[in-house]
């Protein structure tokens, strides 16, 4: 089991619609999204009042509106949720220059050894917790335990604005009752499969063998039999690496000819451009992304022999995927994006030739 370290996730409750609430007083308590208002518009996020309602991020106005038809959409504000998550992830570096950042609004924290030279990793989430409330007015929830999987799953048990430890001598019995849907990572298509397999919680993932894993999920497999044992040895990292750089648009009314859809890849292809310039990255596959009128999303993808970030060359590919396969229905959406990326150390190459306190 990975005992060394006393990792923090954090989480910011329902951030941008909390902004909203926080700015416009007239908006507290009631049921909001953030997007999602156009026609084709998608919800980006939702306030706990929208979300009894069983409005989510990710979902269409049009659906969202009839699931709550008191909703309230107000226009997303980029600038001012970067503002607020500036004076959030500064706070955290007050306590350890271990953060990583997965989003504006939540982060995992190595507290191992912080500069507080507090011992207790769970009075430091509640501190942290107690800070940016007093700095920004806003809550945020904390899950704490020895790495990074369990400190994810925790966050989300006493949401909003709580808490929850799990201490190193509870961790294979907190795994064991947890249902398999519970595991970040595993999403409801993995799920199912799991159920269909008779596999309900981490005690029956326990009791498979690697072999078995790995048969009926690949690489995924390893990943399973070790953290159903506590074990997730992935350090807090403090800068990301970017995956994948992309452009797509929604368009107001469905497309249904290829021939039209060019002109919009040409448009995608623009901002692609304009983003690859700032990241100055360059990869070797091409995706381009299509998602149909009935919302059922496909990629198609081609990987060349050679890193680039040639927009021209790009959009090609892009074009050449298109036109790859029929397309099954009318289309609302496409995107372009580029990943696989050189490594840094590559191209050095290229050019020279016991258990804690919580």
């Amino acid at each position: 089991m990975d005992q060394m370290r006393k990792i923090i996730h954090i989480d910011m409750d329902a951030f941008f619609a909390s902004v909203e609430q926080l700015d416009n007083p007239e908006l507290k308590n009631k049921p909001l999204a953030v997007g999602g208002g156009s026609k084709r518009g998608v919800v980006s996020a939702a306030s706990y009042e929208a979300r009894k309602f069983g409005v989510s991020s990710a979902m269409s106005g049009e659906v969202a509106r009839r699931l709550c038809p008191e909703l309230i959409f107000v226009k997303p504000r980029f600038a001012r949720y970067k503002e607020i998550s500036k004076v959030v992830h500064s706070i955290f570096f007050s306590y350890t220059d271990l953060v990583e950042a997965l989003s504006l609004d939540e982060a995992y924290l190595d507290v191992t050894n912080n500069k507080k030279g507090n011992p207790s990793a769970t009075l430091i989430a509640q501190d942290i917790r107690k800070t940016i409330f007093e700095f920004t007015g806003l809550t945020a929830s904390a899950g704490i335990s020895t790495n990074k999987f369990l400190a994810k799953i925790a966050s989300d048990y006493n949401k909003p604005n709580g808490q929850k430890t799990i201490p190193p001598e509870e961790v294979l019995s907190f795994i064991a009752d947890l249902d398999v849907l519970k595991f970040h990572g595993v999403g409801k298509v993995t799920a199912d499969k799991m159920y269909r397999l008779g596999w309900y919680t981490g005690n029956d993932l326990r009791n498979q063998s690697l072999s078995s894993l790995e048969k009926h999920f690949g690489k995924q497999g390893q990943f399973y039999y070790n953290v159903v044992r506590g074990i997730h040895l992935s350090p807090v990292r403090t800068k990301r690496q970017q995956k994948s750089v992309g452009a797509e648009r929604t368009f107001e009314s469905n497309i249904s000819s290829e021939v039209f859809m060019t002109t919009h890849l040409e448009n995608i292809a623009d901002a692609l451009k304009l983003r690859l310039e700032k990241s100055k990255m360059s990869g070797k596959t091409i995706t381009l992304k299509i998602k149909y009128s009935d919302f059922v999303t496909q990629t198609r993808s081609k990987t060349t022999p050679y890193y680039t970030s040639d927009i021209s060359l790009i959009l090609e590919v892009a074009k050449e995927l298109l036109f790859q396969d029929q397309l099954k229905n009318s289309v609302r959406l496409l995107g372009i994006s580029l990943s696989n990326f050189k490594n840094p150390t590559e191209k050095k190459k290229v050019e020279a030739q016991l258990k804690l306190s919580f």
